[in-house]
């Protein structure tokens, strides 16, 4: 199966050093690009341009609404699809399937869905959402169920432990329905990803454990005689050569303070996501180890996270060794990938003029061209 690639909107801001995003306390951020609609429209067709075929939009008091911010951008661009994040728990079901059909018709079938149940529970009360972890995994199953009642196209009704709904419906099903893209790593998270996941999205861990968080998927949706695809969200670092990309990745450790570093580890400590907690055992806070000491696998550098909630790592190399990585995971599943980098324009351009032409050589984009240069280069720092 072919590769598909989904570029990042920086709705908090941008910048040339890691920008912070806590869900639990908006510290002080390194952006230095305001994460205006004239900056967000130029990534966003920078990305259409480059071949990508969506990009994903966060949620999160951190950031800039991603409903809103993807609705303005529609007229923007022709092509390129918006995986729109959002907090089933904060939102009404009926709501949501009303918001997601009325998208797609006004984008002609430009909308994906990227459910994030929330793993902090700061974060959460802050949206007046008190339920704890598991529970917030077993009212998104109903929240989800309740969703594709309403696109049914008859009245449904739902009476659930969390959610209840009565004659739910909308004016017209989503035509395509949107894909439904779905993370977590707890044991609650698991069974609610195999049952309604159109594609399981996990954060960037060595291809072994990926591999090892897939087939729990893939075995409990089969059970349910069901299909998904699977996803991998990353940063990236790609050069020409490989001395050129590490020492851009040198230049970002740099950059972070320790005492940065150390007020990040402590907030992102106290997550209840269970991801989260796996992308901090990667690096384990080793700001003193060095920018090889934080390679967790060839060219899977955990970096990042030493102060960015999420998604913590970053593919770090020149062009043909990240493709080599996307290679590995592809081979062990993966078929969508979810990247970004810093800033997020400058590396949309090293990533979609230098690797998706050697993925593209390699067969891992069927169907589709290399895209073509543009005629000026966006230079890195």
């Amino acid at each position: 199966m072919s590769i598909t690639l989904h570029w990042f909107l920086p709705t908090s801001g941008d910048g040339r050093n890691v920008v912070e995003r806590f869900h639990a306390n908006r510290a002080e951020s390194s952006a230095r690009r305001a994460p205006d609609i004239d900056y967000l429209a130029q990534v966003a067709r920078a990305a259409e341009q480059l071949g990508f075929t969506g990009v994903l939009t966060p949620t999160g008091t951190f950031c800039e609404d991603a409903w809103l911010v993807t609705a303005a951008l529609i007229r923007e661009t022709r092509t390129l699809k918006f995986l729109v994040a959002f907090r089933p728990g904060v939102i009404s079901p009926t709501l949501a399937a009303q918001m997601a059909s009325t998208y797609q018709r006004v984008s002609r079938g430009r909308l994906l869905l990227n459910v994030v149940t929330g793993g902090d529970a700061v974060e959460q009360e802050r949206f007046g959402d008190f339920h704890d972890h598991d529970s917030r995994y077993a009212r998104t199953d109903e929240f989800l169920s309740i969703v594709r009642g309403a696109w049914s196209g008859e009245p449904f009704s739902y009476d659930g432990e969390h959610l209840k709904v009565v004659g739910a419906t909308t004016l017209d099903a989503p035509d395509p329905i949107p894909a439904v893209y779905f993370g977590g790593s707890s044991d609650a998270a698991l069974p609610v990803a195999a049952k309604h996941a159109d594609v399981y999205l996990t954060w960037g861990e060595p291809p072994a454990q990926v591999a090892e968080k897939i087939a729990r998927v893939r075995e409990l949706a089969a059970a349910q005689g069901r299909e998904p695809r699977f996803g991998v969200r990353l940063h990236t670092i790609s050069r020409d050569t490989s001395e050129a990309a590490w020492a851009e990745a040198q230049r970002l450790l740099d950059a972070l303070d320790p005492a940065q570093v150390a007020e990040a580890q402590a907030q992102l400590g106290k997550s209840q996501s269970v991801g989260q907690q796996r992308m901090l055992e990667l690096h384990q806070g080793g700001l003193d180890k060095g920018v090889r000491g934080l390679e967790v696998h060839p060219n899977l550098w955990a970096g990042i996270g030493l102060v960015r909630g999420g998604a913590g790592t970053a593919l770090v190399g020149s062009h043909t060794e990240v493709a080599d990585l996307i290679e590995q995971y592809h081979d062990i599943g993966i078929t969508e990938f979810v990247l970004s980098g810093y800033p997020h324009l400058e590396e949309a351009y090293w990533f979609g003029e230098g690797v998706r032409p050697e993925l593209a050589r390699r067969g891992l984009l069927a169907g589709q061209e290399a895209a073509q240069p543009s005629a000026l280069r966006v230079a890195a720092s």
